[in-house]
C-alpha cells in the first residue's frame, strides 16, 4: 500500500501508481558546479516583476488539482513553498482554508503575487538561495514555542502537515538545506509534495537540472529528499494516473482521444513525494 494513504483524503483515492525511489549513492553526489546558473544575477531582481501567469497548462492544472484533492489535508497547516499568485489547490482545500480549519502559509519571492493568492493565511517573502532556512513563523505559535524550548511533544501542534512546491525546485541552489529545514518544521507523518513538469526559465535553472532528462531529474529530487532525511520517497506520474481520475466531461473530445492513445495533449506532470518518519 502506498504511504500516501497516511495523509490522504479518506473520501477519495488516487488511482495512479507510485514508484518507490531507489537511492543510488551512499554519499551526497552533487558538487557546487551543479547548482550554478546561466544567469547568476540576484534573484530578487529577476523576480521583482510580478508574473500573473501559470507555468503549466490548464489540463495539467486540472490534473494537479485532482491529485491534490486526494493527498492534501483539510485541517492543520500547509506550506506552499516558492508560492505565487495561485496554488492550484482543489475546492475542498480552499474551502477549508476559508473556514479557518486549514492554515496555508505561502513562502515566495514576489509580494504582489503572494498578496493576490487568496488561499494564503500568511505570506513570507524570502530568497531561499540566499537563506535556505525556513523561518519558524511558518508554524503556529504553540509549535514555535515548543521548538524554541526543544519540547518536541508540545511542538507537534502547529507544525507543518504538508509542504507543496510546484515546478520551482529546479531554481534552488541549496535544495538539500531547504528540504532539511522543511523536514525539521514538519510533524511526524507529514509529507512533502514536489511537483515537476517540463517548463522552466533555463537561465535560472541549475546546471544539474538543465543537463538531465526528465527521468534523471525525478531521481535527483529523490536524492535531495533522501539526503535531507525524508523517508518513503515515491515518484508519481500524475498525468498517467489522471486518466482514471478525470471526470467524464474531461475525457471526451480530442483531449480524451489523445489520453486514450497515450498522448496527454498537455504538459507532463509528476510528483516526488516523501514523508517524515521520526
Amino acid at each position: 500500500m502506498s504511504s500516501v494513504s497516511q495523509s490522504s483524503n479518506p473520501e477519495k483515492a488516487w488511482n495512479g501508481s507510485a514508484v518507490p525511489y531507489q537511492p543510488q549513492h551512499q554519499e551526497w553526489p552533487y558538487v557546487q558546479a551543479d547548482f550554478k546558473r546561466m544567469d547568476e544575477s540576484p534573484d530578487n531582481s529577476f523576480y521583482s516583476d510580478s508574473r500573473f501567469v501559470t507555468h503549466i497548462d490548464d489540463a495539467a492544472i486540472a490534473s494537479l488539482r485532482r491529485y491534490y484533492d486526494t493527498v492534501l489535508p483539510r485541517k492543520g497547516r500547509i506550506m506552499d513553498l516558492c508560492s505565487s499568485w495561485i496554488s492550484h489547490f482543489p475546492q475542498a482545500v480552499e474551502k477549508a482554508a476559508a473556514q479557518g480549519e486549514l492554515k496555508v502559509v505561502g513562502l515566495g519571492m514576489n509580494q504582489a503575487e503572494l498578496e493576490k493568492n487568496q488561499v494564503l493565511s500568511k505570506r513570507i517573502l524570502q530568497d531561499l538561495n540566499e537563506d535556505p532556512n525556513i523561518p519558524l513563523t511558518v508554524c503556529g505559535e504553540h509549535a514555535v514555542s515548543g521548538l524554541q524550548s526543544a519540547d518536541s511533544v508540545d511542538s507537534e501542534s502547529g507544525l507543518l502537515d504538508c509542504t507543496t512546491c510546484v515546478v520551482s525546485l529546479d531554481y534552488l541552489t541549496r535544495p538539500k538545506e531547504v528540504l532539511e529545514s522543511v523536514r525539521q518544521l514538519t510533524r511526524s507523518g507529514g509529507s512533502c509534495q514536489i511537483i515537476v513538469s517540463s517548463r522552466m526559465f533555463p537561465t535560472k535553472a541549475t546546471s544539474a537540472w538543465v543537463k538531465r532528462t526528465p527521468e534523471q531529474r525525478l531521481q535527483m529530487i529523490g536524492d535531495y529528499l533522501h539526503f535531507a532525511g525524508w523517508k518513503d520517497i515515491e515518484i508519481v506520474d500524475i498525468k498517467a494516473g489522471d486518466v482514471a481520475n478525470a471526470p467524464a466531461e474531461d475525457q471526451g473530445g480530442l483531449h480524451g482521444f489523445m489520453q486514450m492513445m497515450g498522448m496527454s495533449g498537455s504538459d507532463p506532470l509528476w510528483c516526488v513525494r516523501a514523508f517524515k518518519r521520526d
